[in-house]
């Protein structure tokens, strides 16, 4: 399947490449522990595969940039799961299920003026 398939978390972006093979995972062509440095993430970027059962039966090509690790890692797992569907279309029902086709929404907040942080106000003083 060459098909590229973005998934995405935050401010970052998984351009993801889905064929039949090994098993074989390449984040940025790199090993996904040698890449991001923590097992949790690597979790997260099998779940999709875990959740299917087709763990070890497909290689995975991924080239992720901006944002964080764990944003990257996020972008990983969601473009993982748009690419599952549509390489055979029965995964859509586990994955949304397990929630792993939706993007997560949730971005860092905008600073407001006269606020010393996203939300936190200056000290008031009433005299």
């Amino acid at each position: 399947m060459p098909d590229v398939i973005t998934g995405s978390r935050k401010r970052a972006r998984a351009k993801v490449m889905l064929q039949s093979g090994t098993g074989l995972i390449k984040i940025n062509s790199k090993e996904p522990l040698a890449y991001f440095g923590r097992q949790d993430l690597v979790d997260l970027v099998h779940l999709p595969l875990k959740t299917t059962g087709v763990m070890g039966s497909l290689d995975i090509r991924v080239k992720v940039l901006g944002g964080g690790i764990s944003g990257q890692a996020g972008a990983v797992c969601h473009g993982i799961a748009k690419a599952l569907v549509i390489f055979n279309h029965e995964f859509r029902a586990p994955l949304k299920s397990a929630g792993l086709l939706k993007r997560d929404p949730r971005k860092k907040e905008r600073m407001k003026y006269g606020l010393a942080k996203r939300r936190k106000r200056f000290q008031f003083s009433k005299r």
